[in-house]
């Protein structure tokens, strides 16, 4: 579904920033279910320790402080944190070791400049999901086609395989609000969330920003207090310890009341990451604490990433078969203007339309100073002012807009009946086309009241998640692919404006701008190509043809009046000459008839022709016009080019011309 851009408000706006404002990155403290060391990378000397170590392996943080790390694992568990950290492909995480009569799972990492050791106490094997359960699932969505299809099944997998009483698939609008688009419940009692919305507050950029860094998260109970980290300042930076990538990283206060007011003791949250963008996530929540082993959250990393790459696909075939689409209807709109010559029909009432490229509620084209509207939901003059007016005002085409009345208030008034308005030029002279959509009124459900009344303080989180319908007005439906489509098919159409101008350019070059004929050009380079045919045998003859007395027509008719007469001229040759013969005009008035695989006698046929033609009078301007011509013939000799057979042929037109005119010389 295509929702309308939200507008961000004042109160979601301070929010952000007061999220913008916490050190999630670090934050000095861990999950106390686990212990935390920080240790020199060059001696594995302990630097700092969490606060609960004693708890955890019988040693305070000044117990452990400046003392080896072998003193507390054992050379050889030491050895195998440094395998892992040179990426030694017989070893990875967790190392698992024996302290304190506590089996604890060890994951290691380096980290502004100092090797970080968290230790996870290990998890009973045989009561969670195997590897081979999560590949089963990564095999299942092999079949898959549609998103739906993915969010469902893997929300029903992911719980399947963790356990977690609810497990949510929700992914990110272009305006950062999330939308619960896949749901699986342990049993009704718990409130169903599915196609709710949340605001991007809940998930601030600064987080994103994070889970692009790490793509698992866990949170193994909302209500334990964090263990701080000791010294607070790491002693190579004199910062707190950067712990982006650690897994026992703590969670804010402000995300912790969150989660609890959800009822949400613990949570499991994987990124679904595409192109290096965040486009939703996987977040499993349990009503009681729960974590899960180590070695399972790294194959859900993979279940998880292996789910947004089929979304990925999926999007891609999506966009390929739209543009595939585009392509075809954009050829079509450009092949029914390059018939026409004329925008407006071709693209505004033609077999294809403006609408199916971008659909909308009315469209608009200005073509050299005139407006044409489609479906009158808009009027045509103010279409025309609005254009005027937004360019004077500074805008600029391409023009696109989802909320007049929001983003351009001051322009909204002229084009009430419409919220959203998308222009693009074309061609030369200003020319635009113009598509333009109603208001989408939109009932949203939200996941829980999202005014100031369900929050102890406007910073605060929301007290409750029941869902609450707000609506969104004065907006259309987003523009999205549309904007690009418009885009390109004003391209396409400057494409085939310019191809028309140069059309016109060759034609002009070699035909003449008055009759429409060929000229000299054009017929020397037909005649030069006839006579390498004839030096193969074929015959070729040429006519020359003189207007008689035309400068007595000229004089009598004027300029206008004698050009309508080499027009009409040029019109009674073209229709008594034979479809393989050219004419054209040669200059003035003497015009010249390309005859290929003709002999003398037939060449003198078709002068016959040509007189016969001239036989009733011209009409210019209501007046008959008597006209004759004198026509020579020449065939082609051996050795000749087209100069010589020319020549031969004005030759023979003169001889006609002193034997009276109106009449054939051979």
């Amino acid at each position: 579904m295509t929702l309308p851009r939200l507008l961000v408000t004042d109160a979601e706006r301070a929010r952000l920033e007061a999220c913008a404002r916490e050190p999630i990155r670090r934050p000095g403290s861990i999950q106390a279910h686990g212990m935390l060391l920080t240790v020199s990378r060059a001696t594995w000397t302990i630097l700092q320790a969490s606060q609960n170590s004693a708890a955890l392996v019988g040693r305070s943080v000044p117990q452990l402080l400046g003392t080896p790390l072998s003193n507390l694992i054992g050379p050889a568990a030491v050895a195998r944190l440094a395998a892992v950290l040179r990426g030694d492909q017989r070893t990875s995480n967790p190392v698992t070791i024996e302290c304190n009569a506590v089996t604890f799972d060890l994951i290691v990492h380096a980290a502004d400049g100092v090797t970080v050791v968290e230790f996870e106490p290990a998890l009973p094997p045989g009561r969670f999901s195997s590897t081979p359960s999560v590949y089963a699932a990564i095999s299942r969505m092999a079949t898959l086609s549609t998103p739906d299809e993915l969010w469902d099944l893997a929300a029903r997998d992911m719980q399947r395989l963790t356990g977690f009483d609810r497990v949510m698939i929700y992914r990110f609008h272009p305006d950062g609000h999330g939308e619960i688009v896949a749901e699986k419940r342990a049993d009704d009692t718990l409130e169903s969330y599915l196609g709710l919305h949340f605001p991007a507050s809940d998930i601030p950029a600064q987080a994103r920003e994070l889970y692009l860094t790490k793509i698992s998260r866990t949170v193994a109970s909302t209500s334990e207090t964090s263990s701080r980290v000791e010294p607070a300042e790491n002693p190579l930076t004199g910062e707190p310890l950067d712990l982006s990538v650690a897994e026992l990283r703590s969670i804010s206060p402000y995300h912790s009341r969150f989660m609890r007011n959800m009822g949400q003791a613990a949570t499991l949250s994987f990124s679904l990451i595409t192109g290096g963008t965040l486009v939703g996530m996987v977040t499993c929540a349990h009503r009681t604490p729960r974590r899960l082993p180590y070695r399972l959250r790294q194959s859900l990393e993979v279940f998880a990433g292996q789910i947004a790459a089929l979304f990925a696909a999926m999007r891609d075939i999506s966009a390929l078969m739209h543009t595939n689409r585009a392509l075809a209807l954009r050829k079509r709109l450009i092949e029914q203007f390059s018939a026409s010559g004329d925008p407006a029909p071709a693209l505004l009432s033609g077999a294809v339309t403006m609408f199916d490229l971008v659909p909308a509620h009315s469209a608009a084209l200005q073509y050299q100073g005139r407006v044409w509207v489609a479906n009158d939901v808009v009027d045509r003059d103010r279409v025309g002012w609005f254009v005027q007016r937004l360019l004077a005002s500074g805008g600029q085409l391409p023009f696109v807009c989802e909320s007049l009345v929001a983003e351009h208030a001051e322009l909204a008034g002229m084009l009430p009946e419409v919220a959203g308005a998308l222009i693009v030029p074309f061609g030369p002279d200003g020319n635009y086309l113009a598509w333009f959509r109603r208001e989408m009124t939109q009932t949203i459900s939200w996941l829980g009241d999202q005014s100031e009344s369900n929050r102890d303080a406007s910073l605060s989180p929301r007290s409750s998640f029941s869902a609450w319908s707000g609506s969104v007005s004065g907006r259309a439906e987003p523009w999205n692919d549309a904007q690009h489509d418009a885009v390109e098919l004003g391209r396409d159409l400057n494409g085939a404006f310019l191809r028309r101008v140069e059309s016109s350019l060759a034609r002009f070059a070699l035909h003449d701008s008055l009759t429409g004929l060929p000229n000299r050009r054009l017929l020397v380079d037909r005649l030069e190509h006839a006579l390498e045919a004839h030096t193969r045998g074929g015959d070729v003859a040429v006519l020359f043809v003189d207007v008689d007395s035309f400068k007595a027509i000229n004089d009598s008719l004027g300029h206008d009046g004698g050009d309508a007469v080499l027009t009409q001229i040029a019109e009674r040759f073209l229709s008594s000459a034979r479809a393989a013969d050219t004419v054209a005009r040669f200059g003035g008035d003497e015009f010249v008839i390309l005859c290929a695989e003709t002999d003398a006698v037939t060449a003198r046929i078709v002068g016959d022709r040509l007189l016969a033609a001239l036989g009733p009078p011209l009409s210019i301007r209501g007046q008959d016009v008597p006209v004759t011509a004198s026509i020579g013939v020449a065939t082609a000799r051996v050795g000749d080019i087209a100069g010589d057979l020319i020549r031969r042929a004005d030759a023979a037109m003169y001889r006609a011309k002193r034997g009276g005119g109106n009449r054939t010389e051979v």
